[in-house]
């Protein structure tokens, strides 16, 4: 063992004098205080420096800054048919303004605020930089401070909001690269653009709305201090939270907008000063307003003139359209209403769709398509609805085209037992008369005379003549159920109110359209509406049948659609199908209509569940539900539009000739409440007044 030892401390005596030697030589050399050794270092050092440089650089070109370049989404707005600007269509939380409407003391207080050397610098201000990482190291953390505009700006667009050197140094490439895209204006009106001003507002257009009731352009020195003060802490610096410390925070703007000779000091102390004033009222915002009607729109865009949802919802286009916003208000508000409705079920609620147009022109003053929320571009039962219009579709089908083959008013029609190839229509009380007039089978919409006229005329003659008007039959719907609403496929609201205006319009139906034109914010037109008409009858038969339907309305069962003005139209109910899900139940209908018209406005109601089954169908029909619709939503509407009567055409012969009624005579007034106040014994009871089909009950008068 003494041994082992002696030759390890022998070792370790002689490493210890090697290593001495070694050192020796080194501080005998001085290499570093030769000339060579520092060329070679300092070549090395470049070397790297350049290495790192290039792959610093090729990196921030590498990066993708494209979203810059891409517009911001523009709000898309609509007009009325007055020009006036009543809704607005957007996918983005911000209003884009230009860096030309930002007044140039906004643009100071942010500078001034944020980054005062922001027209000196590349991106990265590196002694503010410096000075945040000597206060980051002293403290262990990682703040915010020392980023440029442009960092921010790039923080925002394309890094996650974590506070590591990582992302520090991610932001300075990106600020860089930024800076080699764009200018200096362009950088600033991108981040005032898209920075958080609190309470919900992004960008800068929409805080001078929130806050001030007006747009950027507008805002004073005061009112720009203020929003320049509230990105640093928006929550903190809310006027609507903390009044004082708002005020505080916006002196403070004030202050080093003087110390930058960006305001004068007359103007420091006279802003400083100021209250902060706060717009008073709810804020216009037009994002949502008329939605039924909205979503109508873009359909029309879509289908008619080729545009996509994102070029509405992004493009800034400017819809010009038809809308009555008096009309659409009207609708919306009876719609919102339940009292108007029947009470549906816990699990599915009545729905409903109304169309109306002003008969003139085609144009759609007001459209909706549901009740209750409904989510954006949802069904709807006012132009995308298929469902049978029963007996309101009659006018189109019998009594307009029976008129066209030299029928009229007092025409007698059969009404008896009736088998048509096996076809037996019966009447709502299942018993005949006989013969009645043109007028009364309509008046009452009693069903048998309407089948025995349409085989009287033919088929194609029907057929043709609801297929002019507009109807989408086809020829699976040649058949005699045609005279009773029996289609194939179905119609929409909007469908059955375009044909009807034919009548309303003297025998021209004009197609329909919300949109007049589609134009640029700067007025380039990408799309105009092209009105068309057809001829389908001639005015003195269309006038003939608004008389026709007038006296349905005056005294059939239409009655509930009267509002004291002159109101031509039909009612339509339809049964439930006679399958066994539906056996035992005696009073119940699928569907129900009211389509009628005034001189200024012709409108069409539908009212039904989206599912008809055992627990959901209606007990009440065409004359009661959809007549008080149309009532209340057009008396609405023409509240305070002067009573005019219907247009006759010229050189009208009367085809009652002597014949009419005192009846007849005082319902050509322009007041019918006063005609029947003063002849009331030529005013049937209502016990006296006859329905149509079962569904069709006459206790529903006012």
């Amino acid at each position: 063992m003494k041994i082992k030892s002696d030759l390890i401390k022998t070792f370790l005596l002689k490493t210890k004098n090697r290593v001495k030697r070694g050192l020796t030589r080194i501080n005998s050399s001085a290499f570093w205080k030769k000339p060579k050794f520092w060329k070679g270092f300092s070549l090395s050092i470049l070397l790297l420096l350049l290495i790192g440089t290039g792959s610093f650089s090729f990196w921030v070109m590498s990066l993708d800054v494209s979203k810059l370049q891409s517009p911001l989404a523009q709000p898309t707005y609509i007009y009325d048919q007055n020009g006036n600007k009543v809704s607005e269509l957007s996918s983005s939380k911000i209003t884009p303004v230009p860096i030309a409407k930002i007044p140039q003391t906004m643009r100071e207080a942010i500078i001034d605020t944020e980054d005062r050397r922001f027209y000196e610098h590349k991106g990265v201000d590196v002694w503010s930089i410096l000075r945040a990482l000597i206060h980051d190291l002293h403290t262990g953390g990682f703040s915010e401070g020392g980023s440029t505009i442009t960092q921010q700006l790039a923080k925002n667009l394309f890094l996650p909001s974590d506070k590591t050197l990582g992302r520090k140094f991610k932001e300075a490439a990106y600020a860089f690269k930024i800076e080699l895209t764009l200018s200096k204006d362009q950088i600033l009106e991108e981040y005032l653009n898209q920075i958080y001003f609190g309470e919900g507002q992004w960008g800068i257009q929409n805080a001078a709305r929130f806050y001030f009731g007006k747009d950027t352009e507008d805002l004073n020195i005061e009112e720009s201090a203020m929003l320049a003060g509230l990105p640093k802490a928006p929550s903190i610096y809310s006027p609507l939270k903390n009044k004082d410390k708002a005020l505080e925070r916006r002196n403070q703007v004030l202050s080093l907008m003087k110390d930058q000779n960006d305001i004068t000091a007359a103007d420091f102390q006279r802003t400083l000063s100021a209250p902060i004033t706060l717009r008073k009222g709810e804020l216009k915002d037009l994002s949502g307003k008329f939605a039924p009607y909205v979503d109508y729109v873009i359909e029309e865009a879509i289908s008619r003139y080729g545009f996509t949802e994102e070029q509405l919802l992004t493009g800034g286009l400017q819809i010009y359209t038809e809308m009555d916003s008096k009309v659409q208000q009207a609708a919306e508000t009876v719609y919102q209403d339940n009292q108007y409705f029947p009470q549906g079920k816990p699990d599915q609620n009545v729905q409903s769709g109304i169309a109306i147009l002003d008969q003139h022109t085609g144009g759609i003053r007001g459209l909706v398509g549901y009740r209750g929320e409904s989510p954006f571009r949802s069904f709807n039962h006012a132009t995308q609805l298929k469902r049978q219009p029963g007996s309101s579709i009659k006018p189109l089908t019998v009594y307009g085209p029976a008129l066209e083959k030299g029928y009229t008013p007092g025409s007698l029609l059969y009404d008896g037992p009736l088998n048509l190839n096996g076809y037996s229509p019966q009447d709502y009380d299942y018993q005949t008369r006989g013969q009645v007039t043109m007028e009364e089978a309509l008046q009452n919409s009693w069903n048998i005379p309407a089948v025995w006229l349409l085989n009287e005329i033919g088929l194609d003659t029907g057929l043709s003549f609801a297929q002019k008007a507009g109807l989408p039959l086809t020829q699976a719907d040649r058949n005699l159920s045609l005279a009773l609403g029996g289609i194939s496929s179905g119609v929409s609201p909007l469908q059955m109110a375009q044909a009807y205006s034919t009548f309303a319009n003297l025998g021209t139906m004009n197609k329909t359209y919300a949109i007049t034109k589609i134009t640029s914010p700067n007025g380039y037109v990408f799309a105009q509406a092209k009105p068309e008409s057809v001829q389908v009858t001639s005015p003195q038969n269309a006038y003939t049948m608004t008389r026709l339907l007038e006296n349905v309305v005056d005294n059939g069962t239409g009655k509930n659609a009267f509002f004291g003005r002159p109101t031509a139209g039909k009612t339509g109910s339809v049964e439930l199908p006679h399958t066994q899900e539906f056996s035992g139940i005696s009073k119940g209908s699928k569907d129900v209509w009211f389509v009628g018209y005034t001189p200024e406005l012709t409108a069409a109601v539908w009212m039904g569940y989206d599912k008809t089954d055992r627990n959901h169908y209606l007990t009440v029909s065409g004359g009661s539900g959809p007549a008080v619709i149309f009532r209340e939503v057009l008396s609405r509407s023409l509240k305070s539009t002067p009573n005019e009567d219907f247009e006759i055409p010229q050189g009208y012969q009367d085809p009652w000739g002597q014949q009419q009624s005192h009846r007849t005579k005082f319902r050509r007034k322009s007041s019918f409440n006063l005609a029947r106040q003063a002849l009331p014994e030529f005013w049937p009871q209502p016990q006296q007044l006859l329905v149509e089909s079962g569904a069709e009950f006459l206790g529903r008068f006012t």
